[in-house]
């Protein structure tokens, strides 16, 4: 009876084991497999991209760039430029008069320009007449102030005004240094002309200008020989030729 029972128990054993290496096994794992590699072969095809690692039929996206029409700028090729101007000059003691004037500049480059320029003024009352009472120091013909200037300016900050969002001007932040002569008080006086400037070309030949000069020369007039300064504040028009 023991025997019979070890016999069947070995038989089981053995079919168990024997289950595991049947050729229906490899054929079902095979398939498994082809099953995977179709499912993810009709993946890559409905998708359009390949498997990983794989650079053939990359789908590159091309970006919808929408083009601007610019306009650029045109500036007049022509080296001279010449104006005329209107502003405020202040005689050191001699009140703030109207001063009118012209500029001619020649630009050398982009950067540097040769610049001359005249002005005529009135000069008024001075502080001692004015307080004092007494009489004029200084004849109606004494009174003219003229002056004339030669000498260089750099544009410093080049750049652009913008109106609004869609318009822009070439512009310039320059600074300028002269020396010259001035009449006045019945005398010509040796004058060196510091200033700063902005310009703005309106057009492609016209340009504006806002300039602050100091004007400093030695004078007497009062009695006592000392420096004066006389600023002044102009806005111009050129043309460029």
């Amino acid at each position: 009876m023991e025997n019979w029972i070890r016999i069947l128990f070995l038989t089981a054993v053995l079919g168990m084991t024997g289950c595991a290496w049947m050729p229906w096994r490899d054929k079902a794992a095979t398939d498994g497999t082809s099953q995977s590699d179709r499912a993810r072969e009709s993946t890559t095809q409905s998708t359009g991209t390949n498997a990983p690692g794989s650079d053939e039929n990359q789908v590159v996206i091309e970006p919808q760039v929408v083009r601007r029409d610019i306009k650029p700028a045109r500036i007049d090729t022509e080296n001279w430029e010449g104006g005329a101007y209107v502003g405020s000059l202040s005689v050191e003691d001699f009140e703030v008069n109207v001063v009118y004037g012209a500029r001619l500049a020649y630009h050398i480059n982009e950067d540097f320009f040769a610049e001359g320029i005249v002005g005529f003024s009135d000069a008024g009352l001075s502080s001692f007449e004015r307080l004092s009472g007494s009489s004029p120091l200084l004849t109606d013909s004494e009174r003219q102030f003229t002056y004339y200037s030669l000498g260089f300016g750099w544009n410093a900050l080049p750049g652009e005004v913008f109106l609004g969002g869609r318009r822009a001007l070439n512009s310039a932040i320059y600074l300028t240094l002269g020396a010259g002569s001035t009449h006045f008080a019945g005398g010509d006086r040796f004058t060196v002309t510091m200033g700063a400037g902005a310009r703005v070309l309106v057009k492609d030949w016209l340009a504006a200008h806002l300039d602050i000069r100091d004007h400093v020369m030695e004078i007497d007039v009062l009695g006592k020989n000392k420096t004066a300064h006389n600023f002044e504040a102009t806005l111009s028009l050129t043309a460029f030729f």
